[in-house]
Formats: C-alpha cells, sequence, structure tokens
C-alpha cells in the first residue's frame, strides 16, 4: 500500500466514527472560524492556539470536558476545578507523568507487549492488545487493583456516555451516564481519579491501533522511531476536537464572542494532520495536546508509549488483515483491528 492509502483508510476512521459532527467539520474545514448559531468553529492552528492561550474558558459547562468530568463524580476532578485548586491538581498529576512518572510507569505497559506480542506468526486483534495495556498503565496511574481489561473497559462506557453531550451521531448510544460513572469510580481508590483514568484508556485505544495500520499500509516499519510515533499522533489527532464554553466576551480572528457561546476547537485541523507536511511541524505536532494552560499532561506518556508500542511490533512488520471502525467509542478508534505477518517474496 501507501500513504496516500493509509491516510485515506484512517480518515475512513474519522468519518465513521461520528459521521454528522466530522462530515460538518470537513466540509467548514476552509473557514478559519465560523458561527452557527450560539456554536462557534474553530479550524485555524493560530486561532485555535489563541483560544486555548487567551480567551476565559468555562470549566464546567455543559457539554465541555470539565462538565463530563464533574457528571461521573459530585465535582472535585482535575477537568472541573477552578483557580488554585485546579492549578495544584494539574501540578501533581504533572509530576506523576513527568519523565521520571512515565519511567515508572514504563515497565507496567512493557509488560503487556512482551506478553501479548511474543510470538506475532498468525493473526491478532491489536485493539484488545491495548485494551489491556491501557487498563494496566490507567491502574498503575491511579493505584487501582482492578483487572486491567475491566478498568479500561469501564473507563471506555463512562466515556462513551459522557460524549454523548456533545457528540451528535446517526447512531444511537446506551444512555447510561450515572452508571457507568459509578462503576469506573467503584474500581478507584480515589473517585476524583476518574477522569484521568478515563483520559488514559480511551485516548490509548484510539491511539495506538490507527498508528498500527497507518505504519502498516504506509510501510513504515522500518522507520519506527520517537519522531515518527510523535508524527503519527499528529496524523492521526486521537482527541479530534476539544468542546469549550467561552466563560467571557471575546474577539479571535475578527469574529465576536459571547460569553456562554460553544467553542468546537478542531484538533485535527489545528495539527493540520489533513497535511502530509504541516505549515508549522512543532506547533502541530503539540497542538493534538492542546496549548497553554489546557495542554495535556500526559503528552510525553503518549509520545513514549506509541513508541515502544511500534517497536514492539516493528520486527514482525504486520499487515492489516481486517479492520471494523467502532460507532460507540468516545474518540475515533477501530472496534477491531486483525493484524499478521505476509510471507515476503
Amino acid at each position: 500500500m501507501s500513504t496516500a492509502t493509509a491516510r485515506r483508510l484512517d480518515r475512513r476512521v474519522y468519518l465513521r466514527s461520528h459521521p454528522v459532527l466530522f462530515a460538518l467539520l470537513c466540509a467548514t474545514r476552509r473557514r478559519p472560524v465560523l458561527r452557527l448559531g450560539r456554536t462557534v468553529l474553530v479550524h485555524d492552528p493560530e486561532v485555535y492556539r489563541e483560544v486555548l492561550t487567551r480567551v476565559p474558558l468555562d470549566r464546567t459547562a455543559e457539554g465541555t470536558t470539565g462538565g463530563a468530568a464533574a457528571g461521573l463524580t459530585d465535582g472535585g476532578l482535575l477537568f472541573d476545578q477552578d483557580g488554585e485548586a485546579h492549578r495544584a491538581a494539574r501540578r501533581a498529576l504533572a509530576e506523576r507523568l513527568g519523565s521520571h512518572g512515565v519511567q515508572r510507569l514504563r515497565p507496567v505497559w512493557q509488560q503487556v507487549l512482551e506478553h501479548r506480542l511474543a510470538d506475532l506468526t498468525g493473526p491478532l486483534d491489536l485493539v484488545p492488545v491495548v485494551r489491556e495495556l491501557a487498563g494496566a498503565t490507567a491502574a498503575a496511574l491511579t493505584g487501582s487493583t482492578a483487572a486491567p481489561t475491566v478498568l479500561a473497559r469501564a473507563a471506555s462506557e463512562a466515556a462513551s456516555a459522557a460524549a454523548g453531550d456533545h457528540l451528535p451521531s446517526l447512531f444511537p448510544r446506551r444512555r447510561a451516564g450515572a452508571d457507568a460513572a459509578a462503576s469506573l469510580t467503584a474500581l478507584l481508590p480515589d473517585p476524583l481519579d476518574a477522569m484521568v483514568a478515563v483520559a488514559a484508556v480511551n485516548t490509548t485505544v484510539a491511539a495506538l491501533p490507527r498508528a498500527a495500520a497507518w505504519c502498516a499500509r504506509a510501510g513504515l516499519w522500518p522507520q519506527v522511531s520517537p519522531e515518527l510515533a510523535a508524527e503519527l499522533l499528529r496524523l492521526t489527532a486521537p482527541s479530534p476536537i476539544l468542546p469549550r464554553v467561552a466563560a467571557a466576551d471575546a474577539e479571535v480572528a475578527g469574529c465576536p464572542l459571547r460569553r456562554g457561546d460553544r467553542l468546537v476547537l478542531v484538533a485535527r485541523h489545528a495539527a493540520e494532520a489533513h497535511r502530509a507536511v504541516p505549515g508549522q511541524p512543532a506547533a502541530a505536532a503539540q497542538a493534538v495536546f492542546g496549548a497553554g494552560p489546557h495542554a495535556c499532561p500526559g503528552a510525553r506518556l503518549a509520545r513514549v508509549q506509541l513508541t515502544d508500542f511500534l517497536t514492539a511490533l516493528a520486527p514482525y512488520r504486520p499487515a492489516v488483515l481486517r479492520a471494523r471502525v467502532d460507532r460507540h467509542s468516545a474518540l475515533p478508534g477501530y472496534a477491531a483491528l486483525l493484524v499478521g505477518t505476509v510471507p515476503r517474496g
């Protein structure tokens, strides 16, 4: 196959997972900022960064990440806190996910890879492998004693229920937010870690199989490196949108923002995932993780984890045998990705 094929098939994941929303975003991509009633779509990379660094944002509004976080427990979560409490929580999490924290967590997912990818001579579905990897990492990060697959499933169901608040879809979702939240928090020593588990599991389950599929289809296995992992995160943009709400009146790119406006920040377009070569490579690579005070503290972990995952697969140079898009997950991803080695001629 080729890079063009890899891009086309990955775009299919993006469009089939949430067809209404992502078709709209694709159709309006050339507009830097577009107002649709009280919703403002932000596609332009510079405007995206401006909103995240300059515009006051309501952390607890319904339909935002913070609003979803508040729905998981009685509040007090990292994503819905404000002021000093928010800053202190972010500092603590940044320490847990800093260089020393990642090195402490690294043996956890490496053990899963060593066990599950020890011999890739036959067909293997990578999605359950990644789900176990993500669950084991989230358990180590939160101190949960739950089985990795049980924790991962609970985090996925909680995310899917929360996504119904802000992701329109043609396909009905099971609306059981309270039950999903209760199931997840029951597995955690500290309920305040619920959103950490949700983020850790869902971005990993979305990102790693798509990156592996891209490598296989574009013939990139010999090029696996930390740099390639960072580029694949840009190209796949696992969290393609950031839903936010303006907390005060402002103006960006000539577009007035009113307090309470719903902002759909298109991280996929800010990262220029639709381009083979971005205009500003460093800024584009960071855009998938947000910007400024709203940057994701798990960026380092994501890059290292993806590098290790691809490095474990690379010696086998697996091909994609069958793929099925997950139409019910919170983030665009695969429900199944069957890979296997192909005899070389």
